[in-house]
């Protein structure tokens, strides 16, 4: 759903998300536009796994970094965006960010689809994470898959029965994509 008319620059975005009426709307930068974010339970579900599957790769293997839910938002070149599950490495950011939108984009950013995404934006954001150095996981729970963008790569589509894995940006993570999926 679009809130504004007119394209807003950044400064103002970040103004207007800001304020206290607003404390309570998940609110991103979007081509100009100002776009709420509306989430279902499934949806949320299936982001709050994935994040778990990560931090305890994390933790189990020592990778240093942060992972940040659906309230953590991120500058991605002059647009915000607040994906459902990100991942920054501590070797770009040695402290965790504790404003409402990191100035440092994602390695890591994943986006669960749910039935109010529309799907020219988010070819937009994909473009643009890519084009800020990050990889984009984008899951679809109606047909249980997992599309893999990677700057400078091929994108890719994985099914139930194939594995995602977390490349050079968590190394030796693998995670059956049926796992993703509660049922």
């Amino acid at each position: 759903m679009t809130v504004g008319t007119q394209p807003i620059t950044a400064e103002e975005f970040e103004r207007l998300a800001l304020l206290p009426e607003n404390a309570d709307r998940r609110l991103e930068l979007i081509g100009g536009d100002i776009v709420e974010v509306v989430s279902n339970n499934y949806s949320s579900m299936v982001a709050s796994r994935i994040s778990f599957f990560i931090q305890l790769h994390l933790m189990q293997h020592g990778v240093a970094g942060y992972v940040t839910g659906a309230d953590g938002g991120y500058r991605v070149g002059d647009e915000r965006y607040i994906p459902d599950v990100a991942f920054v490495s501590k070797s770009r950011q040695p402290a965790p960010s504790r404003d409402a939108y990191n100035a440092i984009a994602p390695d890591l950013a994943v986006e669960v689809l749910s039935p109010s995404d529309q799907q020219d934006i988010l070819r937009l954001k994909i473009a643009n994470y890519l084009a800020a150095g990050t990889t984009v996981w984008l899951v679809n729970p109606d047909n249980k898959t997992v599309e893999v963008y990677t700057p400078g790569q091929r994108a890719y589509r994985l099914g139930p029965a194939d594995t995602l894995t977390g490349g050079d940006l968590l190394p030796g993570f693998a995670l059956p994509v049926k796992d993703i999926f509660p049922e």
